[in-house]
């Protein structure tokens, strides 16, 4: 355990840089602010969270930063963090989409929430090199029927090792005693299993993959190179587009023997999921009749479930090869 207001950790700046890498929902941005918290208020450093996003609706991408040094070391950066001590993935398709990974320190922690082995996930992110830590956060959430950002707090107390497990959970059992002290018991078990129920593995420099340096963003249209009229050169198209990194980690699947083929769900798809066949019905009638879903273009926002008539389409977790 460190010395109280100082972080044995940093970077040339002498800052400790944490980025969370999350969707709309899952609660990324609360957690930012309890981890700030806990440093600040418990641990004695000097510390801030904010959060950049776009649209703030569920299934957006999400970043929260987190930044501390210590009590003596004026802290004055207030920009995004670009090479973190310790990356954190609330949702582990997010590396199909976006690019993650980039900026992660060699010697860096990454933490996943995944139910994969260390190994597998590696692959899956291309990881350089560092420490990865897998938790099946979705399921402990689900288990104690809370929100996976809580879970994954008890995993951040784990992967950052000179932060007081105790000070960090106390931030947390405060900051839901203000509003809903009837979940306050059920975010303790979650913080608990996320610090106990994991996985962690130490990956060195093999050649296997390369560093990624994080890298800015760049317009590719300026004032003197942007179209005439404000023409939209390249719309949008989700036909294109996987979606499959929006999902919260729930999936709708489909019961053909149950489904009455009424079409309640493809109304209500707002990326037109459904697949549609036709054919002849008992009478010798031609007909359309739904097939499957495809979940390329399905984000998980699970309308096709509440609108379903004949209880044909459940929401259950997304699991490897579920959606294959």
């Amino acid at each position: 355990m460190a010395e109280k207001g100082v972080i044995p950790v940093k970077n040339e700046r002498g800052y400790y840089d944490v980025r969370m890498e999350s969707i709309g929902g899952m609660g990324a941005n609360l957690a930012g602010k309890i981890l700030a918290d806990a440093g600040v208020m418990g641990m004695g450093w000097n510390g801030l969270s904010f959060a950049a996003y776009g649209s703030e609706k569920k299934g957006t991408p999400v970043r929260t930063y987190v930044r501390f040094s210590d009590s003596d070391h004026p802290l004055r950066d207030g920009g995004p963090v670009e090479e973190p001590h310790l990356l954190v993935l609330f949702h582990e398709n997010m590396v199909k989409a976006l690019p993650v990974m980039r900026g992660l320190r060699p010697d860096g922690t990454v933490i996943v929430s995944t139910h994969r082995d260390p190994d597998r996930v590696r692959d899956a992110l291309r990881l350089h090199a560092g420490t990865l830590i897998c938790v099946d956060a979705m399921k402990i959430a689900v288990e104690e029927r809370v929100r996976v950002n809580t879970t994954l707090l008890g995993t951040i107390a784990r992967g950052m090792e000179f932060m007081d497990r105790e000070v960090l959970k106390g931030a947390l059992r405060e900051k839901f005693e203000e509003k809903y002290p009837q979940l306050v018991q059920g975010n303790l078990n979650a913080f608990d299993r996320g610090w106990a129920e994991v996985k962690v593995k130490r990956f060195e420099p093999d050649g296997r993959y390369e560093y990624l340096p994080f890298e800015k963003f760049e317009p590719k249209l300026g004032y003197a190179t942007a179209p005439l009229g404000g023409a939209v050169i390249n719309p949008g198209n989700t036909v294109e587009k996987d979606l499959s990194a929006s999902r919260e980690g729930f999936i709708p699947v489909l019961n053909l023997d149950k489904c009455v083929h009424c079409a309640d769900c493809d109304s209500t798809c707002p990326d037109q999921c459904f697949v549609w066949e036709r054919g002849k019905d008992d009478k010798g009638k031609e007909r359309q009749f739904l097939r499957r879903i495809e979940y390329r273009y399905c984000k998980g926002c699970l309308r096709c479930v509440t609108v379903c008539p004949a209880g044909a389409i459940t929401a259950e977790r997304e699991k490897e090869g579920a959606t294959a």
